[in-house]
């Protein structure tokens, strides 16, 4: 076992989240609608947390939205709310609240204390997928680095049930306080060991992307909303066996496989991990790492599911975070995915409308993916000047390179070498610099 995946069941062991959720049976789901907030965004808001709390296998009995004014500091809504919210859990016997708004620790423990049942909110659940879903050295330390940042201001809440509740002795400070004091170092330590071998690892993977990026190959990175189709596009155009489920958060840890386009040009194709509205910021930070695979890519194919009917949503939501890691200045194609569910056309002639220079595919069906592959060398193509090159006889070594990054497009051999006309990237501008013609 790994020592992140230690810290990780570690952590697990210490909040009982596995032995809690064996325990969970009846889920009631609150939603929060904001007076920025229409009741159709609340609505949807919730169903997606309904999607996010059905992956980690809890029954949901029931569900139901707040109209919010003001957020009450000690409970986050109302006293009459909870009230009535209380009243509901006993009534159904829910053994689980989940709300859809971050609650604050304080927040997390009144619940707590007032319900006598668990209690927790939408970053818990999102925290959970990934520690389930992670799959690498990296995805694994960074979860579990994202759980104990999350957790550690919330020990009380642990002990709440435990030896805290019983009281201490005749000291000065109680059985459960130093046992509470004991957990934090506990963590902390375990946050800095974490931190510590995460960046080795992050150490690890620039090295191997400093290799593969001086190799001239041009690189593409797919982005968008969780379940939008990354996997499936990646599985369908480079027939790779990456794992495309119909499911939020499927793919955590990148993909890389090689595309090949048409005349003999291809490039390194990446599947990155989807993005989600109120995605935790902690988790943000925690797969900055692998979240550069879009930052350091020459373009990236932003795929959206035109089915969802929060499709605008979820397309500033990826774009929002492409900002957040610095990638949105990166070319890209705008992609809409899913064709084939749509029932009607109203929706593809209104986004053409909307997106002028969009592709419409389908990865299920093919359709439409050599429109996207014709887009991808035009792009990349376009950001590469024109060259002429005159390579000598015995310097055919070069000539290998040059044919490596696909950008040859027309090749001859004279007496005074071979004559390449092509478009390269530019970091091999320090290789063809002296045979250019």
């Amino acid at each position: 076992m790994g020592a992140g995946l230690f810290y990780l069941n570690q952590i697990f062991q210490l909040f009982d989240l596995e032995e809690n959720r064996k325990k969970v049976q009846r889920a009631l789901l609150i939603g929060i609608q904001t007076q920025r907030m229409t009741r159709q965004e609340s609505e949807y808001m919730l169903e997606e947390l309904s999607e996010l709390t059905v992956n980690l296998d809890i029954p949901i009995v029931d569900r139901m939205i707040v109209k919010l004014r003001q957020p009450n500091p000690a409970f986050l809504v109302g006293t009459g709310k909870l009230a009535e919210i209380i009243a509901i859990i006993q009534e159904q016997k829910i053994d689980v609240v989940i709300f859809d708004e971050e609650l604050t620790p304080a927040q997390q423990r009144n619940w707590e204390r007032e319900s006598k049942i668990c209690v927790i909110d939408r970053q818990e659940v999102i925290i959970d997928i990934f520690s389930e879903r992670a799959q690498t050295k990296e995805a694994v330390l960074q979860v579990a680095l994202a759980r104990m940042e999350y957790s550690l201001p919330r020990l009380t809440r642990a002990w709440t049930h435990l030896s805290r509740q019983r009281g201490g002795g005749t000291g000065a400070r109680g059985q459960g306080e130093t046992q509470l004091e004991a957990d934090r170092r506990m963590v902390n330590d375990r946050i800095a060991n974490v931190k510590k071998e995460l960046k080795e690892v992050i150490r690890h993977r620039h090295v191997q992307r400093a290799k593969r990026l001086r190799k001239p190959v041009p690189t593409v990175s797919i982005v968008g909303y969780t379940n939008a189709g990354k996997s499936s596009l990646l599985n369908t155009l480079t027939d790779a066996d990456a794992l495309a489920e119909d499911k939020l958060f499927a793919t955590l840890d990148p993909t890389t496989r090689r595309l090949d386009l048409d005349n003999s040009q291809h490039v390194l194709l990446t599947d990155t991990v989807g993005f989600v509205r109120r995605l935790p910021h902690r988790l943000v930070d925690a797969f900055k790492a692998t979240l550069e695979e879009a930052v350091v890519a020459d373009l990236l194919i932003h795929l959206i599911d035109i089915s969802n009917p929060e499709l605008e949503s979820h397309y500033e939501t990826t774009e929002a975070v492409l900002a957040e890691i610095g990638a949105d200045k990166n070319p890209k194609i705008i992609v809409f995915n899913k064709v084939d569910c749509l029932e009607n056309g109203e929706s593809m002639e209104r986004l053409t409308l909307l997106y002028p220079d969009a592709i419409f595919i389908s990865a299920a069906t093919g359709e439409g993916l050599d429109v996207l592959k014709t887009r991808i060398a035009e792009k990349l193509n376009a950001m590469l000047r024109l060259t002429t090159l005159v390579i000598p006889h015995d310097r055919y070594d070069i000539v290998s390179k040059l044919h490596a990054t696909g950008g040859i497009q027309n090749q001859s051999t004279e007496d005074d070498g071979v004559h390449i006309e092509g478009r390269f990237p530019a970091s091999i501008d320090g290789l063809i610099e002296p045979f250019r013609n």
